[in-house]
């Protein structure tokens, strides 16, 4: 991830200026997910579809050769997909699953992502994955957000379906919390401020919840 930090970094000064890019966010995420059951009824995982903001979109497809200009297939795509989920499991996934009532929730681990893959559309990368749960589980109760802990990303959760369930128990009813404009806070503050301990989880506040209900 480090790589495609620089990468964000690179663009954000490139976009703002030197003195704009101290703010954050530098990239914007518009994401959609789908929380995939088995037959038995246990969650296996989540499914993931990411677009990338046009311009580090732009900035991401610099080098990667065509055979025909502007159009980059899901193979020419593959070595950067790989790149991408490989760097990701050092930020865990930006995703974050807990299972249980409020107050007593246990966390539950992923695994490396499977099929995986980019494709470019209308001026925009879309990076899909999916994030098999370690061990598949039922639940009354499932909480998942997705979010940047340093807020360097924006995640914002797409308008129309934004999450589905697929496969999911007659009795599961799903219900999405979209986090509240911050972003006039954040321009306030600078790197050094995102970099002070005190703040390493200030993303959480612009967290995207997901909350499945399932009745026994």
């Amino acid at each position: 991830m480090r790589r495609l930090i620089q990468c964000l970094s690179f663009v954000a000064v490139f976009a703002l200026g030197a003195s704009a890019a101290q703010a954050h966010p530098h990239v914007w995420i518009t994401a959609k997910s789908e929380l995939v059951y088995a037959p038995d009824g246990s969650i296996t995982g989540v499914r993931h579809a990411w677009t990338f903001d046009d311009m580090f979109s732009t900035y991401a497809l610099q080098g990667i050769e065509t055979k025909t200009k502007g159009v980059y297939t899901r193979e020419e795509l593959k070595p950067l997909a790989q790149t991408n989920v490989e760097s990701l499991k050092e930020y865990g996934f930006f995703t974050f699953a807990k299972i249980g009532p409020k107050g007593s929730q246990k966390k539950e681990k992923f695994t490396d992502p499977v099929d995986y893959y980019l494709d470019y559309k209308d001026s925009a990368l879309t990076l899909h994955f999916t994030l098999p749960f370690k061990t598949p589980f039922k639940a009354d109760a499932l909480a998942i957000e997705v979010f940047d802990p340093s807020y360097f990303i924006d995640f914002q959760l797409n308008e129309k379906d934004p999450v589905t369930l697929v496969g999911a128990p007659a009795g599961c009813k799903l219900t999405v919390e979209r986090p509240s404009d911050g972003s006039a806070q954040a321009q306030t503050m600078n790197e050094q401020t995102f970099l002070n301990g005190d703040n390493s989880n200030y993303g959480a506040m612009f967290a995207n919840k997901i909350n499945v209900s399932c009745a026994p």
